[in-house]
């Protein structure tokens, strides 16, 4: 609610058109906001927060803000106030009930209810996707949280916000309660917004609004704002490949190639018109693959599977190729290589397919001879090509980046020697932008050491002059130092090699149909010596090893000694200084000094919207993306076009004719698609009736829909005004299903559960599992302690299987984690195992549920003709004598942790929480300290747990 006090003085920070145009328009009515990627979404949020934050009388909500998007915000803000002297303003507060207990709730509660606005002004609930967000749907629901107090909401990431997300919970539970309160909602990711039918349509109506502003780069006002003023100087530097690099890369896109073909014939009845090597660009392809596969997930054959996750690793590989260096990248198919090979000696039969293609075998030699290849010693034929090599010399390709790299960075050094006066507002520092961390890593270390020069390279610069060889920057140094770690890695890898194999398999054998321990149903395995026809001659014929695996050629120990030998440690390396992970900074004065601006160079990845705060602060002169980036780019245009007082140079750099350049074209192609699609959608778009979040407001209408005409059979016509309630333990609030209820005008009431996780009335408890929960409480038996406590206080206990919306309703899907309860022997372990608990506990029903939606349907006709349970009494249900249930706290993720391991049991579980403050004490501790908490047999399997090695299988 705005202030009444008249309006209050705001500074804002909104220098360009487009900015103070979206701010005003936002500023007067309610509307979902899609801003493309680079365009400053947080600085006019933050603005928008400021004008409502210094009248000092607004409380407001944001929901769907990330951690670091969180800092940003306070910052902002505090910025904001300082600048605009707002002495009412109170900035970001951050409030989390995640660790209170029921008694502290109860007390901020009536803090909160005696004075809402004069104890705190401002309240941002910052919320993480996925985890904490149903805190503020159960404060809103025990009114810990009023909403009718609350001034507006803002919702983050409005692209996450679905029928059953949580986020669309909180925002009808707001404007059911809140009538005349703001609500606006922000995204800048429009891709999301235009897949299946009417998208935006869906999404409004989820958002409880009913207008949408676009704002695209190509916006009459966007593209005059950035273009009409001083533009940043870009150089578009065209980075040729090595050919080996463009081998590699033709060898991956034919690999990816027959992949997609391959999937295309498996019949699967899909549409596969976007299945294409375009689209196999595209980061979440491999995701949307699997999303579509999953409804008929369990019935796609093992081969498809397979070529599923080839697809992930192949593109893994095609992005590894350009940012990893030569060594690092050849280590990197050694482990691919591992994880997909079987150990010797093993009869296994389910190697990736794109292994035994020519290109696979072109991808592993190519990278091999990138970094190093045989010589041979002594006089040799030039024409006898099969000779096999005595020893190996090391080739070490550079990345050519690099070269180039070095060359921006003595172009900057000329242009500042011969132009040393300051003409503008900027510092001088040098920003290399590249796209992670192991990136930064790698352009830190060559930094360092391209200029370090051994004895070695003068053997290797034969050709160049003495003054080139001094001068040119090189990466042979650091090259060297890998090589060195790379063949030292490689003599320990042999141990987890298998490992790897093996964790590989149940990944991908989780999904098998499980026909019994051999799987060769019909013939005997392939390694069972049988009599044919022609006697042994059958069996000795082949080249291939029995299990079909491919026979890579491994360097001799000889070879590798002498490529140890040609690459020793020199007195260079001794002089180099050591990588610090960790200093307690006793000696800074000694050691450290501040630098000046002007003499920086920052490397750093790209972090979205907090580029732009890296860009403020930094205020650099010369930027070079090492990667191209299209958010960044529209980054640098927003900041140079806000800042006419400061010059920016751009060096863009990209691989000609690579997937990278690919990538990034189809980005912005598919960006402009959406909002094109988008733009038209709303043309088309009839008005979104939203309801305000309920139904119609008629008491007579209310009432007359709450009556049971249900009379058959002896019963009774039964009408209430109020509406049907059901108890919920908080920790269900993760799930879909009460947003569900509570959006099927159910009065939902959250509390603390000991016993089932829904009380429908005072006779039926339901206990919700999903397949994967279930199997979990099977192993560990906790859901038949679930199944006797439930039947100890409830005349009437259920329990409710619940399976995803998205996918098939059958167990089938989940054989996999049935074989871990007993042995892979019997496939239908799962439903022996239902079995034998409706015999031990004939009264429990057990209710199945094709998707949450069903399983509100299904409450709904339960509660009917049944009274409305007591929330008190069915929190004091299942607690000891004495026992408070204020006391028990809502910090249930670490127990839920806890429960899955060895040895924890519902008995001993309540001593260790106990005694012991986190998880992190608990895996510390000693084996005779466990055995006094939970015993010798629990304690032992405890410590084994926590202490058990990676390389044992």
């Amino acid at each position: 609610m705005p202030p009444e006090n008249g309006k209050v003085p705001v500074k804002l920070s909104l220098p360009l058109e487009y900015q103070q145009d979206l701010f005003s328009e936002i500023r007067s009515e309610d509307e979902l906001v899609l801003l493309a990627r680079g365009l400053g979404l947080l600085r006019v949020l933050t603005n928008l927060l400021h004008s409502y934050d210094a009248a000092g009388t607004n409380l407001i909500v944001v929901v769907g803000a990330e951690e670091r998007e969180n800092g940003w915000i306070g910052e902002a803000l505090a910025e904001h106030a300082a600048v605009s002297k707002s002495f009412s303003a109170r900035g970001l507060s951050q409030v989390s009930t995640d660790m209170m207990s029921v008694g502290t709730r109860c007390t901020c509660k009536e803090a909160y209810s005696a004075s809402p606005r004069e104890s705190l002004s401002w309240i941002f609930c910052q919320v993480r996707p996925g985890f904490g967000t149903e805190k503020i749907g159960t404060d809103s629901l025990e009114e810990l949280l009023n909403p009718e107090t609350v001034t507006g909401l803002v919702v983050l990431h409005a692209e996450r916000v679905v029928a059953t997300s949580i986020e669309a919970f909180i925002i009808r539970i707001y404007r059911q309660m809140n009538k005349s309160g703001f609500l606006k909602a922000f995204s800048d990711n429009p891709e999301p917004f235009t897949t299946g039918f009417a998208p935006l349509a869906s999404m409004m109506r989820s958002l409880f609004l009913r207008k949408t502003s676009l704002w695209p780069r190509f916006h009459v006002t966007v593209a005059k704002s950035l273009e009409g003023r001083k533009k940043a100087e870009v150089i578009e530097l065209e980075v040729p490949m090595t050919d080996t690099m463009r081998d590699i890369q033709n060898a991956i896109l034919e690999c990816v190639e027959v992949s997609i073909a391959e999937l295309r014939k498996a019949g699967t009845g899909l549409e596969l018109d976007d299945w294409t090597l375009d689209s196999a660009l595209h980061r979440n392809f491999d995701v949307i693959v699997r999303r579509q596969l999953d409804p008929i997930w369990h019935r796609v054959s093992f081969r498809t599977r397979q070529i599923v996750n080839d697809l992930t690793v192949l593109r893994s590989i095609l992005h590894a190729l350009l940012t990893y260096d030569a060594v690092a990248f050849n280590k990197y198919l050694d482990t691919i290589l591992a994880a997909h090979q079987p150990p010797p000696g093993s009869t296994r039969q389910n190697q990736s397919p794109w292994l035994f293609l020519d290109a696979a075998n072109t991808i592993f030699v190519t990278a091999k001879r990138r970094v190093y290849t045989g010589k041979t010693v002594g006089p040799q034929a030039p024409e006898s090509s099969r000779a096999i090599p005595e020893s190996l010399r090391p080739v070490l390709e550079e990345q050519p980046k690099w070269a180039v790299l070095a060359e921006i960075l003595e172009e900057i050094e000329r242009d500042v020697y011969f132009n040393p006066t300051v003409r503008d507002d900027s510092d001088g520092t040098i920003l290399i932008m590249c796209s992670d961390q192991g990136t930064c890593r790698q352009l830190h270390e060559y930094l360092q050491t391209m200029h370090v020069r051994s004895d070695f390279l003068n053997e290797d610069r034969e050709g160049d002059s003495e003054e080139q060889t001094e001068s040119r920057p090189i990466a042979t140094f650091m090259m060297r130092r890998k090589l060195r770690n790379y063949l030292n890695w490689k003599k320990d890898f042999a141990r987890v090699s298998a490992s790897l194999f093996n964790e590989n398999q149940k990944a991908l054998e989780g999904f098998t149909d499980q026909r019994g321990t051999s799987g060769y149903r019909g013939k005997g395995p392939p390694n069972k010596r049988r009599r044919v026809r022609g006697g042994a001659a059958a069996g000795a014929s082949g080249g291939r090893p029995v299990n079909g695996s491919l026979q890579f050629a491994e360097d001799k120990a000889s070879q590798v000694a002498t490529l140890m030998a040609e690459i020793e440690p020199t007195d260079a390396d001794a002089l180099q200084k050591e990588d610090i992970v960790l200093d307690s900074l006793d000696d800074i004065e000694d050691h450290f000094k501040l630098h000046e601006m002007r003499d920086l160079v920052v490397v750093h990845p790209y972090d979205g919207d907090m580029d732009e705060h890296l860009l403020e602060e930094l205020r650099p002169r010369y930027v070079i993306m090492y990667e191209p980036d299209a958010a960044f780019i529209r980054r640098v245009e927003v900041y140079r076009s806000s800042h006419n007082d400061r010059n920016v140079r751009v060096y863009f750099m990209y691989y000609g004719g690579s997937v990278e350049e690919q990538r990034y074209l189809s980005a912005v192609r598919r960006e402009k698609d959406a909002f094109t699609r988008l733009i038209k959608e709303k043309g088309n778009m009839a008005v979104t009736l939203t309801l305000d979040g309920k139904g119609p407001d008629d008491p007579q209408e209310q009432f007359l829909r709450t009556v049971n005409t249900r009379i058959a059979g002896g019963g009774r016509l039964a009408a209430t005004a109020e509406p049907p309630r059901v108890v919920i333990d908080v920790r269900e609030f993760r799930s879909s299903l009460p947003s569900l209820l509570h959006g099927r005008s159910m009065m939902v009431v959250p509390c603390m559960l000991t016993v089932g996780d829904y009380v429908l009335s005072p006779n039926i408890c339901i206990e919700r599992k999903s397949v994967k929960d279930l199997i979990s409480s099977f192993k560990n038996g906790r859901l038949f302690n679930q199944a006797e406590t439930m039947l100890q206080h409830y005349k009437n206990p259920m329990l409710l299987i619940e399976f995803d919306q998205n996918k098939s309703f059958t167990l089938d899907p989940f054989a996999d984690h049935t074989t871990t309860l007993t042995t892979a022997a019997n496939p239908s372990d799962l439903q022996s195992r239902l079995v034998l608990l409706t015999l031990a506990f004939p009264r429990l029903k057990v209710i199945w549920s094709s998707s949450p939606y069903q399983t509100a349907e299904i409450f709904e006709e339960l509660k009917k003709n049944q009274d409305e349970p007591d929330p008190i009494k069915a929190v004091q249900i299942g607690l000891n004598a004495g026992e408070d249930p204020t006391d028990q706290s809502f910090n249930q993720t670490p127990q839920d942790m806890l429960r899955a391991v060895p040895g924890i049991t519902a008995k001993n579980m309540s001593r260790i929480t106990l005694e012991v403050g986190n998880l992190k004490d608990v895996s510390n501790l000693e084996e005779e300290d466990l055995d006094v908490m939970v015993g010798k047999e629990a304690g032992r399997q405890i410590y084994r747990f926590f202490n058990r090695s990676v390389f044992e299988e």
